[in-house]
Order: structure tokens, then sequence, then C-alpha cells
């Protein structure tokens, strides 16, 4: 797909915009999570999980879609970068696991260098090619996805911690404790289990695979126009997110419509 030019279709620079909506989105889905760690304190460990499943896993699965808005300074447009930065701190919050910082760092290199051995940590490294490669094997590497996606980096492409990973980690550590020692185990389970379930064996999780599966050579990068956009800001749209990545998810439809091409 050959990106259209800002210049033939000057509509689109207009979208090359901050979202507020964004903002209060992400505090409303953290606040929902809040909610729902207070909710499964009580419950019998087998509806922590099944709500960690059923519901837990659809927020938090969108939130590292919003974490990936974030990254890209959606929320408050990239003269407040840092605002982004801590933004992007707090909406980690209800995932359980430090990595807001860390992503963007290492997605701002999957766009630059898509599809790069070494550089891009988004694509499963040749190992994974070789062992997965049967239908069971492919469907543990499914369940497992999380941990390849959290691991990968450490292993392709390694960078130096920054002071703002040491933050992120700190205050996603004391947030995880505060969990535990106020509502308990099972709520913390259930935080931890929501992200790793909805980032694995999950609907939602198909376009790990979708967005850049190589169905036809050449044509790495695919976009989808289904339903489950409306639960991950419009991630689908993934050529048109890469073709113009300081345009918001929100906007993307627009993209679409604008320039088809």
């Amino acid at each position: 797909m050959v990106s259209p030019q800002p210049a033939k279709y000057p509509e689109i620079k207009s979208l090359m915009k901050p979202d507020p909506n964004l903002i209060w989105i992400i505090i409303m889905m953290v606040l929902t999570q809040l909610a729902a760690f207070y909710i499964v304190k009580d419950l019998d460990w087998k509806w922590v999980i099944f709500g960690a499943y059923a519901f837990g896993s659809c927020i938090n699965h969108s939130m590292t879609l919003g974490i990936h808005e974030i990254a890209h300074n959606a929320a408050f447009g990239n003269c407040k970068a840092m605002w982004n930065r801590w933004f992007g701190m707090f909406a980690n919050l209800p995932i359980g696991i430090p990595y807001s910082v860390s992503f963007k760092r290492y997605h701002m290199d999957h766009h630059r260098y898509l599809g790069a051995d070494g550089v891009d940590v988004d694509i499963p490294t040749d190992f994974e090619g070789w062992f997965f490669c049967t239908a069971f094997r492919k469907f543990i590497w499914v369940i497992l996805q999380p941990l390849f996606y959290a691991f990968r980096p450490l292993f392709i492409n390694p960078k130096p911690i920054t002071y703002l990973e040491v933050i992120n980690t700190v205050a996603q550590v004391t947030f995880d404790i505060l969990i535990y020692y106020f509502l308990g185990i099972k709520s913390l389970v259930y935080m931890l289990a929501a992200s790793l379930l909805g980032l694995g064996l999950h609907p939602i999780s198909g376009h790990f695979i979708a967005e850049h599966y190589m169905f036809l050579k050449g044509h790495e990068t695919y976009s989808y126009y289904g339903p489950l956009n409306l639960l991950t800001f419009n991630v689908g749209y993934h050529n048109e997110h890469h073709d113009f990545p300081n345009i918001p998810g929100k906007s993307l439809p627009l993209v679409r419509k604008i320039a088809a091409e």
C-alpha cells in the first residue's frame, strides 16, 4: 500500500491533532477496573477467573491499545510529550505489569523499521517461526503471546533502562502492593489474569497476528474494519495508522474515507 500524501489530501493534515476524549475514556476504564477489583475480592475463585476472562480481559486489552494511542502522544499532543508519558503510567496501573514507557520506546522502532530483523520486536523471531510450526504449537504460542511480547525485546534488541522506566516500575509495583494489601489476593490475581488472558487466547487478540502477517509477499500490513474496532481504539485501521501515525485512532475511519488508496 502506497501512503497517500497530505499535500494531495489537505483534509488529512487537519486530523493530525490530539484526541481529548481519549483522556476521559482512559480515566473511566481505570475507574471501572478499580470497581471490578473491589467486586471480585469476595467472590469464589471460579468467578474471579471467569470475570477476568469475560470482562477484565476486554478492559485490559483495550487499555493496552489506549496506551498505544498515548505512545503516539494522542492524549495531550506532541507539545506535551511528558504529560503523555505520565498519563501512560496512569493507564498502565490496572494492567498490573509495568510496560507503558518501554512500549513507547520499542513501538517507535516498529514504525521506523517495520519488519527489520533485530530491530522490530513486534515481529516474531526466526526461532518462534521455526519452533511453533504445528497447529498445536501455534495454539500454545497464541496462549503465551503476552510473554513473548514482553520478553522478545530483551533478547532481540535490549535497550538501556531509563529513569522513566524505573518510575513506571516503582509506580506499578506500589499499586500492585496496595491492591493486595487493601483488597486481597483475589483482586491481584484478577488484575494479572485479565492481562494475560486478554492478550493471549482471546477474540480481541486476533489483531496481533492479522496486522502484520504476510499473506501476500510484499504486503506487510493489513487492516480490519469490523466491530472490534469499537473496543480497540480503531487499531484495526492498521494501514491507515502506519501511513499516518500522528492521527489518533478516532480519526482513522476518516482517513480511509478521504484517501481510500
